[in-house]
């Protein structure tokens, strides 16, 4: 493949003609929602709150795809929510559509979607061909997903619960899944794409 070396690796892989691409990404931006749906109903119970795949997916995703495509990934995956239709961890036993992303997941939702852009970027920049660099963008993508999720937990149910609930017990958890896809993204790379 003669793409750039800072391509992404969706963007390195995909057909170089115009209507190709075009069917290259809408698929990729379909497929890339299912995984984030499949990867919020794959749960990991290892502490007192519900822990799924999401974060894992949201990375691998982002090194993968490149900001652009993450985030209008992600978008479609919440336009998909919002409309309703059960993608969310939860739902539809918690609720559907805007009202479920209304209660304690919306700043975590609204993380995903910076945190898509964030790695994304760096993944443009060639950082997913690097696990270090790319699981340092991966650890600021953590620190604004955690970030909005603790403040919008806050403003319903208080800092000192938001933190004990919101924070603690993912810290562990998710140093795990980025530490995954931060190492999966760039191996996957080399063996897909000759330099």
């Amino acid at each position: 493949m003669s793409a750039g070396y800072n391509a992404s690796l969706a963007e390195a892989l995909g057909p170089k003609s115009s209507f190709g691409s075009a069917l290259w990404q809408l698929g990729l931006i379909v497929a890339g929602a299912a995984v984030l749906t499949i990867s919020a109903k794959t749960h990991v119970d290892l502490f007192a709150v519900p822990m799924t795949l999401q974060t894992l997916a949201v990375f691998a995703l982002a090194a993968a795809y490149g900001m652009r495509l993450g985030v209008a990934t992600v978008l479609l995956y919440l336009v998909e929510g919002a409309a309703g239709l059960p993608v969310f961890a939860g739902t539809p036993e918690k609720g559907i559509g805007l009202a479920y992303m209304m209660g304690p997941t919306g700043g975590y939702l609204a993380g995903f979607v910076v945190a898509m852009a964030l790695v994304g970027y760096a993944a443009d920049r060639g950082f997913g061909r690097n696990p270090l660099k790319l699981g340092a963008a991966m650890l600021a993508g953590e620190a604004v997903i955690l970030l909005l999720g603790f403040l919008w937990l806050a403003i319903a149910f208080g800092a000192e619960k938001a933190f004990a609930f919101g924070i603690g017990p993912f810290i562990a958890t998710d140093l795990v899944k980025i530490a995954i896809a931060a190492c999966a993204v760039p191996a996957v790379t080399a063996l897909l794409i000759r330099r």
